[in-house]
């Protein structure tokens, strides 16, 4: 005999997801309106963003402190990456 799908809403568990240790308490929602209301604030969020990831269109910008990706790939010396090719 087969088995019947089950229909119905899906239970939203209790559990917390996983997160870098820097955004331990973050929640955020959307609530009736389609407002975005988060336990921090834009600011906090924008600096551990800036810290953790490389955003490829700023990776030239001077004026972004503390942003990860300080070096670019374009820096790396050509030369010595392939002088064992030539032997």
């Amino acid at each position: 005999m087969a088995k019947k799908k089950k229909t119905g809403i899906i239970k939203p568990t209790d559990e917390k997801p996983r997160v870098h240790k820097d955004l331990e308490g973050f929640d955020i929602k959307i609530n009736s309106f389609g407002e975005i209301t988060t336990s921090y604030d834009m600011d906090r969020i924008n600096e551990f963003l800036n810290k953790n990831v490389d955003d490829k269109k700023l990776r030239d910008r001077e004026d972004i402190p503390g942003r990860k990706g300080d070096t670019d790939e374009d820096d790396l010396d050509e030369d010595a990456l392939f002088s064992d090719e030539e032997e």
